[in-house]
């Protein structure tokens, strides 16, 4: 059996991620603060589903925290590390900027020293679609610029990608950066539309609906995200024989570097999103239209061919099929 570290095991990706692994047999090493940025009992009853399960341990640490990151890697050897675990949120990050420098900048820094010295043979880690930043081609491609983030966020998630490519050139790790588009499922995280929405529309509250529900986001079902990963987690990427430094292509390198969006390539209207959930939820949501909050792009649309044919895979699953998967689960859940 293998063993995988799973950074941010207690969140909603990485909650999904390690149940995967599990059941196709790995052995899982999971790390997460269960911080209180949203509710930690939902992490924790993550927690507990993942403990009933053989194969799985788990160490509540910060990866902030440079001598508990050392005696990880000193203590363990791991086939794989899956780095997840961040500062979340591109509004918060402009409510608490501070938050983000720790978690996402030291905290990389602290993994990718950990793999430098333990020899890892392969880095997966999140980024996120919000690098895209103030780009206006779309579909956004791997093989985009990606120079101007608007969110502090959006910067470390930037800055996460430099410093992977800097240890895959001086250390020479196979490093492989996911950009995450619009993640949502069962187990997912409070702050984020669906839920907040789902959560109002059973209490008959308001819900507020930026950018008058013209916003359009490539959400992405959780298990299609997961099924990526698994993929791309042995897909070791090699140097870029054609890699040209007068043309440089962001995507790949002289290094073993890669870099893929994880996206539904399909964006969808904000409105349409809130009309299919009130669909599933069989309610219909009152609605506060207001303007595009700072921070925030009005659309999100990934080119995902780069994936397809390093892996062989395209998300797929429709919204319909998502959101009810969703509702069903948050009525469980929640008892409604």
């Amino acid at each position: 059996m293998r063993s995988i570290l799973v950074t941010g095991a207690a969140g909603f990706i990485g909650f999904h991620f390690a149940q995967r692994l599990l059941e196709q047999g790995f052995r899982v090493f999971g790390v997460d603060n269960l911080n209180s940025y949203y509710e930690p009992q939902l992490k924790r009853d993550r927690l507990k589903l993942l403990h009933q399960m053989p194969g799985f341990s788990m160490q509540v640490t910060d990866l902030s925290n440079r001598t508990a990151i050392e005696k990880l890697f000193a203590d363990h050897f791991f086939d794989r590390v899956v780095h997840l675990a961040a500062q979340a949120g591109v509004r918060y990050s402009i409510e608490n900027p501070h938050a983000y420098i720790d978690a996402n900048i030291v905290g990389t820094l602290n993994i990718l020293e950990g793999c430098r010295h333990s020899g890892v043979p392969h880095l997966v880690y999140a980024s996120s679609s919000s690098v895209y930043g103030a780009n206006t081609r779309q579909p956004f491609s791997v093989h985009h610029n990606v120079d101007h983030p608007i969110s502090l966020y959006a910067a470390t998630k930037k800055t996460n990608e430099l410093m992977a490519h800097t240890y895959s050139h001086l250390y020479n790790i196979p490093t492989t950066g996911l950009r995450f588009f619009t993640v949502y499922g069962p187990w997912g995280r409070p702050d984020m539309a669906l839920y907040k929405f789902a959560q109002a529309i059973f209490d008959d509250q308001p819900i507020d609906v930026y950018n008058h529900g013209k916003m359009k986001r490539d959400f992405t079902y959780v298990d299609d995200i997961v099924t990526a990963m698994i993929r791309v987690m042995d897909h070791v990427p090699q140097s870029n024989p054609k890699w040209n430094s007068d043309q440089p292509d962001p995507s790949s390198s002289f290094s073993a570097y890669r870099i893929f969006n994880v996206g539904n390539n399909h964006p969808v209207e904000l409105s349409r999103f809130i009309e299919v959930l009130e669909n599933a939820i069989g309610k219909k949501a009152k609605k506060n239209l207001v303007a595009m909050q700072m921070g925030d792009v009005p659309s999100t649309y990934a080119d995902v061919d780069a994936l397809q044919t390093a892996v062989g895979f395209t998300p797929s699953t429709t919204i319909e099929v998502g959101i009810q998967k969703f509702v069903d689960w948050y009525r469980i859940y929640h008892k409604r």
